[in-house]
């Protein structure tokens, strides 16, 4: 039986996208649902593109409820992965998937991580910070932010010319390559 895959994600959702592609044709897993906190996202385009059903929270159905825990269950997922989501995870939710929610940050954990620490916001601590790489961290999610079991990490070299925006094409090329094949593989051992 396929394992069930819920990606959760904000904004443009070039990540959901990818991982949606990589597992289009997969025997072993598939998208089974698209979670969002902002329902214009351009993520929900992408999901309705590849007829996977979106799900949109609020604060308050998040926060002060089970109601997305219902619906996960529901819908019998396997892994909840979060691909650029900005809200914090709450503690109900880590209970009820515990070791089955992961998230990728865009940089070395546990350097450059926390609250705020997402987007360019990172990308131009890396650089103010002179580090000669950096690279992304697929890790478990808790209840703090970017403090979760290290799955993997990919790194890059920063060039000294590299400026935020260019290092933000190179996270985003070892998001796209890497995100999909540490799901796989942590599908498979579960």
């Amino acid at each position: 039986m396929k394992k069930r895959i819920a990606i959760f994600a904000s904004g443009e959702g070039t990540n959901a996208q990818r991982i949606i592609d990589y597992f289009q044709n997969s025997s072993a897993a598939e998208v089974s649902m698209i979670v969002t906190n902002k329902a214009e996202a351009n993520v929900v385009n992408r999901a309705k593109s590849a007829e996977i059903p979106v799900y949109v929270v609020t604060r308050s159905s998040f926060y002060e409820s089970d109601e997305t825990i219902q619906a996960l269950k529901k819908a019998d997922i396997d892994l909840l992965v979060l691909a650029g989501f900005l809200w914090m995870i709450p503690d109900n939710l880590i209970k009820a998937f515990p070791n089955k929610i992961v998230n990728i940050h865009p940089a070395l954990l546990p350097k450059f991580g926390g609250k705020g620490m997402y987007g360019m916001n990172v990308h131009k601590a890396v650089i103010d910070a002179k580090e000669k790489e950096s690279g992304v961290s697929v890790h478990y999610v808790n209840e703090h932010y970017d403090e979760g079991e290290i799955i993997s990490q990919h790194k890059c070299i920063i060039d000294e010319n590299d400026t935020p925006e260019l290092l933000a094409q190179k996270i985003h090329k070892l998001e796209h390559e890497f995100f999909p094949l540490v799901i796989e593989k942590l599908l498979s051992v579960k």
